[in-house]
């Protein structure tokens, strides 16, 4: 077990890189020179998941919507197996000290009134009644035996209204933020299966002219790891993913050039809006001269030239998806390959 933990641990950090990087030539992402594919990385807003005839998303900072219904709502096995909430105790399990209290103080006063008559003060009268000190009649006529009969009912009263079964309280123990039904002020916003609503758009000849531009653009500054010029075209997310790659090439003293950059061929796939962003994901094909050299070699020499070829260019085909805010910019959100 300990040496499974250990090569885990340093097998970690080379498949994330990997990925990251997104395989063999193709500029950044592109897998076309060996014939390898890189990941599909980035995010596509409500549509991240969705099915779209390119390979999915494997990298993505959005959440993956839950696809089966909440423990709390299912039925079967499961759901009859939860356990039933415990009935909350009664007033004199609660209070036992009180309820004993209680219980002596009517005991006395009960039998103070069945037998206060034979206390060695009474007395009778010239009638032949039998009189307390005061000289009334005693407790044992009808009227003390009315008001026993009415104290003995008022305290089964008490007792039945005491001993009523309470309201169960509802029990949360077992609701958490991935049990809790979806809408609920338990539900957890990420993980919702509230989707979002998209509406189709149009994509003008002015923005396919931008996505042109941007898919030249960003190879040229991958090719000259310019981070400064990225940011600018693409978002936070997807720097992250361009900023890893880089690391790994400058760990290795390695560099992946791409010049002469001309699209052959671009197809919309698909445009929709989401509140105020709106989205683009399109079909890519072009070429380029991509290779990877070494750093630490002159060109000429032996081991300069690592990958690729420096004058024959070589094509590739992707899905890049495009965002921008209120009608501005258009940036790089993801990047899928072709399935």
């Amino acid at each position: 077990m300990a040496a499974c933990l250990v090569l885990s641990l340093i097998g970690v950090p080379t498949v994330s890189f990997a990925k990251a990087r997104g395989g063999s030539g193709g500029g950044y992402s592109g897998g076309s020179r060996s014939g390898a594919s890189s990941g599909s990385m980035g995010s596509r807003g409500a549509r991240t998941y969705q099915d779209n005839g390119a390979k999915p998303i494997e990298q993505s900072t959005t959440a993956r919507q839950a696809t089966s219904p909440p423990p709390s709502v299912a039925s079967g096995p499961a759901s009859t197996a939860r356990p039933t909430p415990a009935a909350q105790p009664s007033w004199i399990q609660r209070n036992p000290l009180l309820a004993g209290i209680a219980g002596g103080l009517a005991g006395s006063w009960i039998g103070h009134m069945l037998f206060g008559a034979t206390d060695s003060s009474a007395r009778t009268n010239e009638a032949g009644e039998q009189v307390g000190d005061n000289g009334q009649a005693g407790a044992s006529g009808p009227s003390g035996m009315l008001i026993l009969l009415m104290l003995m009912g008022a305290g089964a009263l008490f007792f039945y209204l005491r001993s009523r079964k309470p309201a169960v309280a509802p029990d949360f123990s077992g609701i958490t933020r991935s049990s809790a039904v979806s809408g609920s002020l338990l539900a957890d916003s990420p993980v919702s299966t509230l989707r979002t609503a998209t509406i189709d758009s149009e994509i003008a000849s002015a923005d396919k002219a931008a996505f042109q531009q941007s898919l030249t653009d960003i190879q040229t500054a991958w090719g000259k790891q310019d981070l400064s010029a990225l940011r600018r075209l693409v978002t936070p997310e997807m720097l992250e993913y361009f900023s890893t790659g880089l690391a790994e090439l400058t760990s290795q003293d390695q560099a992946n050039r791409v010049e002469d950059v001309v699209l052959l061929q671009a197809e919309v796939r698909e445009s929709w809006v989401e509140n105020t962003v709106q989205y683009a994901t399109v079909s890519l094909h072009w070429s380029a001269r991509d290779y990877t050299v070494s750093l630490s070699k002159a060109p000429g020499d032996a081991g300069y030239l690592i990958e690729g070829s420096v004058e024959k260019p070589i094509e590739t085909t992707e899905v890049w998806t495009f965002m921008r805010y209120q009608h501005g910019k258009w940036l790089l959100s993801a990047i899928q390959q072709v399935a």
